[in-house]
């Protein structure tokens, strides 16, 4: 399985000035070091460094189950997580939601949980092991923001958004 960093044409274009998914432009932050992970690189942003704050929406169209809400970004460029197993951002918090997706972007029903950290990787797997399951979404147990999403190896170079 793989995490898959947000969109980079979308990241790209809020970073440029684009809007967000409320067609607002993002707003900008200095970052306390603490809780803030950005879903492009899939780390925390760097204590002191600027950040932007947006609405987006993980999914092509909005539809009944294309949550929207807000996420993270470094302000600068920073280098879209390509690397294996589970990202920086997801090894801060006890806990994460996670729901499975079909194919046309629904929730696969009796898929979602919140899961332990220590057991997350398995759950996921598990999930992805359904053919019915085309990826799994990772979201903060505590706030509900979009985290990253997994996908298998084979489909891991599919965009989010």
């Amino acid at each position: 399985m793989q995490f898959t960093p947000y969109d980079p044409d979308f990241v790209g274009a809020v970073r440029a000035g684009g809007s967000d998914a409320h067609g607002q432009p993002a707003e900008r932050a200095v970052s306390d070091g603490i809780g803030v992970p950005c879903r492009s690189c899939l780390c925390d942003v760097p204590k002191g460094a600027e950040y932007l704050i947006l609405a987006a929406r993980p999914f092509p169209a909005p539809q009944p189950y294309a949550e929207t809400g807000p996420i993270f970004l470094c302000a600068d460029a920073c280098t879209p997580w390509e690397g294996e197993g589970v990202p920086p951002i997801l090894t801060t918090s006890p806990d994460y939601l996670i729901k499975g997706y079909t194919s046309d972007h629904r929730i696969r029903y009796g898929t979602g949980a919140v899961v332990a950290a220590g057991v997350l990787m398995a759950e996921v797997a598990r999930r992805l092991s359904d053919p019915g399951v085309a990826f799994v979404d990772v979201r903060s147990a505590r706030n509900n923001c979009f985290q990253t999403r997994a996908r298998r190896d084979a489909e891991a170079g599919q965009v989010i958004g």
